[in-house]
């Protein structure tokens, strides 16, 4: 794909709550991580080996640089701790999308399926051109909408296993506490391979997209907005 004039002019990209939240969510998502796998060390299974939770990770014993609070209560409370600034950073981010329209050209919609296909097909070497876009691409737009997703989902299994009795209907909703503890469990590993799949793309497809989560200024090879997106929704810069 050829550098056009526009895309190759320094323009500004994110907003500074985009920054502050993505980074902050990082660095909160890697304590709740290390954290939670330090807890799930001390019963390191599901239901008592019920057949319902199949787990590879049985029994398993993590590397110490992986885990974080040295035992079962500092794990807790370091867990317990950053899950606040987790939703707080969470709910900026999406009233800034809300408030700013931002959401409309983020949302992954029935339409962007044939995109994504092609941007797959491109990352897996199928696709010799790279697939025109503009600041997101729809297989971006299916990862981004779905992490968002999932965040709704690790926060909520999280309260049903923080207080089981307090929000039971919650806990009930889920299946059951260690129904819940399961489901909380595997969406760390989503988490964990969206943001390998994440780092790796950005520095194999689009480099200067990290520049501009730090400065907010975007200098590359493809546009800082959808301009179509933009007319249609009158989308503010």
């Amino acid at each position: 794909m050829s550098v056009t004039s526009a895309s190759a002019q320094k323009t500004r990209r994110h907003h500074w709550i985009v920054r502050l939240t993505h980074w902050g969510i990082a660095l909160v998502l890697t304590g709740l991580i290390t954290s939670g796998l330090q807890i799930y060390e001390a019963y390191a299974r599901f239901g008592n080996r019920c057949p319902f939770y199949p787990s590879p990770f049985n029994d398993a014993q993590f590397p110490g640089w992986s885990r974080l609070g040295g035992w079962l209560a500092g794990a807790l409370n370091w867990h317990f701790a950053l899950m606040w600034p987790f939703v707080a950073l969470g709910l900026l981010y999406l009233f800034y999308l809300a408030g700013s329209g931002e959401w409309r050209s983020l949302l992954f919609r029935p339409r962007d399926l044939p995109g994504a296909l092609a941007m797959a097909r491109y990352y897996l070497r199928l696709r010799p051109d790279h697939p025109p876009q503009g600041k997101h691409n729809p297989l971006q737009k299916l990862a981004y909408t779905s992490v968002l997703l999932f965040g709704a989902l690790a926060t909520l299994t999280g309260v049903a296993i923080y207080k089981p009795v307090q929000f039971s209907w919650l806990t009930a909703l889920f299946g059951g506490f260690q129904a819940a503890r399961y489901w909380h469990f595997w969406v760390v590993w989503i988490f964990v391979g969206f943001s390998i799949t994440h780092v790796i793309l950005v520095f194999v497809v689009d480099p200067a997209s990290l520049r501009a989560m730090i400065t907010g200024w975007y200098r590359g090879r493809f546009p800082s907005h959808d301009e179509g997106e933009r007319r249609r929704y009158g989308i503010r810069r």
